[in-house]
């Protein structure tokens, strides 16, 4: 079974995810983004949800991890939680 490791900022609204992602590509750091503004509990290891197995996320969520490039920021991908910015660190 395929798995990845990936990390992730959960915000509430689109626009607020457009404007991390604008920072990030201005060069802000992704963990300390993620401490400061995601609602997940993830947001105290910077948004590292380890590794998992490819179905374990919300389908949305999963085909950006095991479909898009690595190291890149995607996003904002919308789910049942929010919106989601999304850096792959590696798959399987």
């Amino acid at each position: 079974m395929p798995r990845a490791s990936a990390y992730h900022i959960l915000v509430k609204t689109k626009e607020e995810a457009e404007k991390l992602k604008q920072q990030l590509s201005n060069g802000a750091n992704f963990q300390q983004l993620a401490k400061k503004h995601s609602i997940c509990p993830s947001r105290k290891r910077g948004g590292d949800l380890g590794e998992f197995n490819r179905g374990d996320m919300v389908k949305a969520f999963d085909d950006v991890v095991f479909k898009k490039a690595l190291l890149e920021v995607h996003g904002p991908v919308k789910t049942k939680f929010g919106f989601h910015l999304i850096k792959t660190v590696y798959r399987s």
